[in-house]
């Protein structure tokens, strides 16, 4: 599992800050999460292939999570694209998007598929054979969802010095991945423990965007493996989270113990401050396993 953080400053653009965007690879998908303005520009900065985008999910209509959209919906139709593009996002996504693109006559060339959302309970949006997304409702000034991906169980994996040693046919190897005891060669039931290992514990990612305080969060994203939670301020401005509806570094770290999440990510931060070395500091303070996104920055677990 890897993220690459695109963009994860709050508010306007600037010449050495970018709005929210970030990219999750899982289980060979890629998926972009909130699109903020510049975001191709980005993409193209870090070496990330348009093409293998094929799933986009936006938390809400403020214009540091989406303004980037239209730009880039263009540009694979500029480019020639003819995969398939899916978007999640909330109800009236789909008319902004189609009003930009009908008024410039950029309707574009390949299947643009919307998905819109403005359930207030958690709902499977996308599911394959190797990953689930969920919603997140979060509490901001607007609805807003975050995004929960989610591996399915692994396969075990084939002891093979004890697969020969059991003499099991080769057309068997599936059922073994898979979990069922079977027949060998002289007819003797195996059991399936005996000769495969435990699979790789699956990973999930929750990103919850722009949000004040909220512990409803916590039963859905439970021990979920790395946690990106927006900390727009530090503790000296939590006067002005109920009033924005964000959150301060140490709430987002109070979210994460509370959840008991392997890794805390911080981002969405005001560029009202110079360092964000406090951001860090202080959530350390309530939970150890603290991480700072920044712009171009990659994590992998």
């Amino acid at each position: 599992m890897k993220l690459t953080i695109l963009g994860c400053h709050s508010a306007t653009p600037r010449t050495d800050t970018n709005p929210t965007s970030q990219v999750l690879e899982i289980k060979n998908h890629m998926f972009l999460i909130d699109c903020g303005e510049g975001t191709q520009v980005e993409l193209r900065r870090n070496k990330v292939k348009f093409s293998r985008i094929k799933h986009i999910f936006i938390s809400h209509l403020h214009g540091d999570h989406y303004f980037g959209l239209v730009g880039l919906v263009s540009t694979f139709r500029l480019l020639t694209r003819e995969t398939e593009l899916h978007i999640y996002g909330p109800k009236g996504l789909k008319k902004v998007i189609t009003l930009q693109m009908k008024l410039s006559d950029s309707w574009t060339n390949y299947p643009l598929i919307f998905h819109e959302l403005n359930s207030k309970e958690t709902e499977l949006i996308y599911e394959d054979d190797k990953v689930e997304v969920h919603t997140i409702p979060l509490k901001h000034r607007i609805y807003t969802n975050g995004f929960l991906f989610k591996e399915k169980e692994n396969e075990r994996k084939l002891d093979i010095n004890a697969v020969n040693e059991a003499n099991i046919s080769r057309a068997y190897y599936r059922k073994l991945k898979q979990g069922a005891d079977v027949e060998n060669e002289d007819g003797v039931l195996i059991d399936n423990g005996s000769v495969t290992k435990d699979p790789i514990p699956p990973q999930s990612y929750a990103y919850c965007s722009d949000t004040v305080y909220n512990e409803s969060v916590i039963p859905i994203i439970k021990d979920v493996t790395v946690l990106y939670h927006e900390s727009t301020f530090l503790d000296k401005n939590e006067d002005l989270c109920e009033r924005t509806k964000h959150s301060t570094a140490k709430q987002a770290a109070t979210i994460a113990k509370k959840a008991n999440v392997g890794r805390l990510i911080l981002g969405h931060y005001s560029t009202r401050y110079g360092s964000y070395d406090g951001f860090e500091t202080e959530a350390k303070t309530v939970f150890e396993n603290v991480l700072l996104s920044k712009d171009g920055k990659s994590f992998e677990f």
